[in-house]
């Protein structure tokens, strides 16, 4: 099934795969093209990293960074100052568990967001360990452009619910 909005000339296309949520279900509908993180097991990727750090989220590092994907997760690598960095969203029932050598040492569950249209959408919380501090929330998407560019995404969300830019990885397949 494929919907198509058309406007002047301009088609629409929602996402390859989205979960619709029916009641306690999840329901899978699929659309042409790629449709399933799976489909891109044993996968390598290879592009740039952006790194937002100030609040505003204006000032960006850029860096090489590569991404691989199998059949339990996704693996990243990235480098921050010269150092190495490296991550990894392993899969499990609930969504997946998140852990990078910069941003979260220790790994943080995160749940499937429902009704994404990326190939993966997860979202977690974290605080900074003190009991009256807020907790924020931290969304990992990755999704495949038309064009065949893998980009995974992270964004910050405040206490208040804004979310802001974090990381972004723009690649293409080198396997």
């Amino acid at each position: 099934m494929l919907f198509t909005a058309s406007t002047e000339g301009t088609s629409i296309r929602p996402p390859t795969t989205a979960a619709l949520l029916l009641g306690s279900r999840a329901l899978r509908v699929k659309f042409r093209g790629m449709g399933k993180l799976s489909d891109l097991a044993g996968s390598q990727w290879r592009g740039k990293k952006e790194l937002w750090l100030d609040p505003m989220g204006n000032d960006v590092l850029v860096c090489d960074c590569t991404v691989s994907i199998d059949e339990a997760g996704v693996s990243y690598s990235w480098s921050y100052e010269g150092r190495p960095q490296e991550g990894r969203l392993a899969l499990n029932a609930q969504g997946a568990d998140f852990s990078d050598s910069w941003h979260a040492r220790t790994s943080m569950a995160c749940s499937t967001v429902t009704a994404s249209w990326a190939l993966l959408d997860v979202a977690g919380r974290y605080g900074d360990g003190e009991a009256d501090s807020p907790e924020w929330g931290w969304r990992i998407t990755l999704s495949l452009r038309s064009d065949h560019e893998l980009v995974l995404q992270m964004t910050n969300i405040a206490p208040w619910g804004e979310e802001g830019r974090a990381v972004r990885m723009v690649c293409r397949r080198s396997n």
